[in-house]
């Protein structure tokens, strides 16, 4: 399917309405009387429905259509929204995404249940469908009737992109009395004629009861590549003002304060566009080319380096400052607000309290955190893992917190924020907390430690990462087979990320990832060690120092280096890679951070910085876990990405080797 297919973009336009609706109708269950929250749900039924029936969506377009009705009763005061037309309203979403994506998965008998909850909810005969309030004149029940006259002159692509003119007056005629006239002054000769283009415009005579702000709707979805004037007409026949086609621009009666200016629509050429749609595919790509192209240039910087020609030292200099520039637009594209990513939970949330019969509070603080996409694409799973267990496992029931002294219903914040290079991510809840005497008795039960293995508490909740591990005293839908927080440290671990957990008993949990801002081009610190190069991500970097012949013989065995009073365990690369090369005689130090901890890494060599394009290992290399990608230098020869998470896990095991032997 092309990228400039319509069906194709209605279907990701609705997706993302999809996604509104839903966080609308979560907000609406604290706020059921915020107006504003339903006229977004009204907006996004109408929407769906009107663009449905026009791409080929009849089965959406019919569905919505009941429920748009009933939020314009909600709407109007004629209904009260209730928390069980909410969750109908919720349940009716999920059904229409069904309809769009897997049609064949649709069941009718769950469609006619919602439509009958629909029409219970409004009052009206459930044995039949929801009577079509668009099927009586609107201005019943309504306010005054008014007679608008309505000029509106389609793009000359509309049909070709699946807007049809036929259904747009079927809804003008919705709204109550309705007279229309076709103008065909726009049509051209028959040899200059494009058989796809719409040339006619229309002047429409309606009267109605309704609001101008609807009949405004009506023209929503199309209203940006179309010509619209909407007139209130005072003291003339309305019969008599729309016959015959018209020539010129609407005049006489629809003069006068009661023809307000906002009333007129000006063709959407005349004002740019401020943003366009671009597939991710596209974006992925240029990402690549921009990588390739940072690599050419640091190819370039070190041959105008090692020449001695001026001019060709300029023109390098010239084209890294453009390369950086390109490379840092290109990834400001990529970055998207976290708040697309943290809106899903409130479903998840709702759904499972109701579940568990727990209430939950959930709120959310840093929504305009900015993260590459792909990073969370990939965010989705781990945050939906740790969620469940702070619902299942974290927070008590009702009865428990009052008891404790605790409000009954449970809270979860989720926060983002930057943090130089990273963005730090917490889930926090005030539930029981972890149960350490638990997690302790659990890792004995498995082996993973002894009655007499002394642990800090640090170390002690962190089993809780380790495969298969699970404090549940039962097995449920959400929680207990032992699978899920060692799937999401590993999942944020090939992400180039950390977490860490801390923990008070009574009082909650609080669970932190660190995550890069890319997963495409990051800043890193090249090193040598032996023959070979190597990059550390400057993000996990706190320093370097130097490791002298005399320090390294006289630190031999321990293992721990003395920095401004404290003591820093360090691994020696060579020995993790078994270099067989001498050492530098002058070896560095270079301190990095991990989780709580500080370790420091001998190398022979610190380089410098690098700007680097990562690229996956293949699969031939997917169980090396001491490296996360490799790049490519200016001289074209591979270096090797540090994984330091699984590094300092590496070295660990050495050390415990070399001891034990």
């Amino acid at each position: 399917m092309s990228a400039g297919d319509p069906v194709q973009i209605f279907i990701e336009e609705a997706a993302e309405l999809l996604t509104q609706l839903e966080d609308a109708l979560l907000r609406l269950e604290g706020a059921p009387h915020d107006r504003d929250l339903v006229d977004t749900v009204f907006r996004a039924l109408h929407t769906i429905k009107g663009s449905g029936a026009m791409f080929g969506f009849d089965a959406v377009a019919a569905f919505t259509h009941h429920l748009e009705n009933a939020f314009d009763l909600v709407r109007n005061g004629r209904i009260v929204l209730t928390p069980a037309l909410i969750g109908v309203a919720l349940a009716s979403k999920d059904l229409i995404r069904t309809m769009m994506e897997r049609p064949s998965e649709v069941d009718p008998r769950a469609a006619d249940a919602l439509l009958a909850a629909v029409a219970e909810h409004v009052g009206e005969d459930r044995s039949g469908a929801v009577p079509s309030v668009a099927g009586a004149p609107a201005d019943a029940g309504g306010g005054r009737p008014a007679t608008w006259r309505i000029r509106f002159r389609l793009a000359r692509d509309a049909m070709v992109m699946g807007t049809n003119p036929l259904l747009l007056l079927d809804e003008l005629r919705a709204l109550g009395t309705c007279s229309v006239a076709v103008r065909t002054d726009g049509i051209p000769p028959l040899a200059e004629m494009d058989p796809t283009g719409c040339y006619l415009a229309w002047d429409v005579t309606l009267t109605t009861g309704k609001p101008e702000s609807a009949i405004q709707e009506v023209f929503m979805f199309v209203i940006d590549d179309m010509e619209l004037r909407i007139e209130e007409q005072t003291g003339a026949d309305p019969a008599r003002s729309s016959t015959g086609p018209a020539t010129g621009p609407a005049t006489g009666a629809a003069t006068g304060a009661a023809a307000p200016a906002a009333a007129t629509t000006e063709p959407a050429g005349a004002v740019a566009a401020n943003s366009i749609r671009v597939s991710a595919e596209r974006l992925d790509s240029l990402m690549d080319q921009v990588g390739e192209l940072v690599i050419a240039q640091a190819r370039l910087k070190q041959l105008a380096d090692a020449g001695n020609d001026p001019s060709v030292r300029a023109i390098a200099e010239e084209i890294e400052r453009l390369s950086n520039g390109l490379r840092d637009t290109t990834m400001g594209i990529r970055m998207v607000p976290i708040g697309s990513l943290f809106g899903r939970f409130r479903r998840l949330v709702r759904d499972l309290s109701q579940d568990l019969g727990k209430g939950v509070r959930l709120t959310m603080s840093g929504e305009e955190t900015e993260l590459d996409k792909t990073v969370i694409e990939r965010l989705n799973d781990p945050l939906v893992h740790i969620i469940r267990n702070s619902l299942d496992h974290g927070l008590e029931r009702e009865e428990a917190r009052v008891a404790a002294g605790k409000s009954p219903d449970g809270h979860i914040h989720l926060s983002a924020g930057h943090s130089g290079a990273q963005v730090l991510i917490t889930i926090r809840d005030d539930g029981r907390g972890l149960d350490r005497a638990r997690i302790r008795a659990k890792a004995e039960e498995r082996g993973l430690i002894t009655e007499a293995t002394q642990l800090t508490d640090h170390e002690l909740i962190h089993l809780i990462f380790h495969p298969g591990f699970s404090t549940a005293a039962e097995i449920t839908n959400l929680s207990g087979r032992g699978v899920g927080m060692d799937v999401v440290k590993r999942t944020i671990e090939a992400l180039r990320g950390t977490i860490d957990i801390t923990s008070e008993p009574g009082e909650g949990t609080t669970i932190t990832l660190r995550l890069p801002l890319t997963l495409a081009i990051i800043d890193g610190l090249l090193v040598r060690v032996g023959e070979g190069r190597y990059v550390i991500p400057l993000s996990a970097v706190d320093e370097c120092v130097e490791l002298s012949a005399e320090s390294d013989l006289r630190h031999s065995g321990r293992n721990f280096l003395g920095i401004r009073g404290d003591l820093v365990p360090f691994i020696r690369l060579r020995e993790v890679f078994a270099s067989r090369q001498p050492a530098a005689p002058y070896q560095k130090v270079v301190v990095v951070s991990t989780e709580e901890r500080r370790v420091g890494l001998v190398v022979d060599q610190v380089i410098g910085d690098h700007q680097t394009v990562i690229k996956s290992l293949s699969k031939l290399h997917a169980d090396v876990e001491s490296f996360s990608g490799a790049t490519i230098l200016g001289d074209g020869t591979v270096a090797l990405i540090l994984d330091i998470p699984h590094l300092i896990e590496a070295g660990q095991v050495l050390e415990h080797g070399r001891r034990a032997s």
